[in-house]
């Protein structure tokens, strides 16, 4: 008999983007992941994770995926560290594109490392929200970020540049995005529930949506608007499936 594993991204699937989970639906998750297995994949490091959805909902989840997946956490147990660095040739690219864009805003952190990663961001990770939502604004009539993307892996074919969050691009090794979690998993055991926002091509939970496709594991990808459509579904699943 295999075993249901439940597998979510966080931002903008658990919570608002960069923001803190709801307090009834975070009180409602804790108590489904007291009844199953959890786990969370997120291109963001530990202590933002934290931030954002307790440190009871992270500490509950079976594991934890930061940095998608280059830095692995049982509660306060590090299982898994990654050391690559982003080369000084790729630095220099994406600091000349800051410097080529048109988007007048900059807030400062617009190289942040993080385990194994980069998070690159035009407007800076020092952004607020209404700074955050003019960037939003202006990449989605400008396409700015996937045009950087696709520049970025055409001269560094060995690194993946994908579009992340709202307003950043996450940068690391070919093969080290979120699809590399699977290897802690069994597809004759497990079967897994996989919920991400952003899961069409270019967006960091596309590459594991696609590995558990190709690869023919027991799985059900379900992409969700926002953190009360997970909810919906998630309450869908447990009516019609007797978790």
């Amino acid at each position: 008999m295999q075993v249901n594993n439940f597998i979510f991204d966080v931002d903008g699937t658990l919570t608002p983007s960069r923001g803190q989970i709801d307090k009834t639906f975070g009180d409602w998750f804790l108590d489904f992941s007291n009844r199953n297995s959890v786990f969370l994949v997120t291109g963001s490091d530990k202590p933002k994770t934290v931030e954002q959805i307790s440190d009871k909902i992270y500490n509950n989840a079976v594991r934890v995926y930061n940095c998608s997946g280059n830095d692995a956490y049982e509660a306060e147990d590090n299982v898994y560290k990654s050391s690559w660095q982003l080369p000084k040739e790729a630095r220099e690219f994406l600091t000349t594109k800051l410097e080529q864009s048109q988007f007048p805003l900059r807030t400062g952190t617009h190289i942040e490392e993080r385990t194994g990663m980069i998070n690159y961001s035009i407007v800076g990770r020092g952004a607020t929200l209404g700074e955050r939502k003019l960037y939003v604004s202006w990449d989605t009539e400008n396409d700015e970020r996937n045009r950087i993307a696709k520049e970025f892996k055409k001269m560094f074919p060995d690194i993946d540049a994908v579009v992340g969050g709202d307003t950043g691009i996450d940068i690391y090794p070919i093969g080290n995005d979120k699809s590399q979690i699977l290897r802690d998993f069994d597809n004759d055991k497990d079967f897994i529930y996989f919920f991400g926002d952003k899961m069409d091509m270019g967006g960091n939970d596309y590459p594991l949506k696609m590995k558990l496709l190709t690869d023919k594991w027991s799985c059900n990808t379900r992409v969700v608007e926002n953190w009360q459509d997970t909810w919906a579904q998630l309450q869908d699943i447990e009516r019609n499936h007797s978790l």
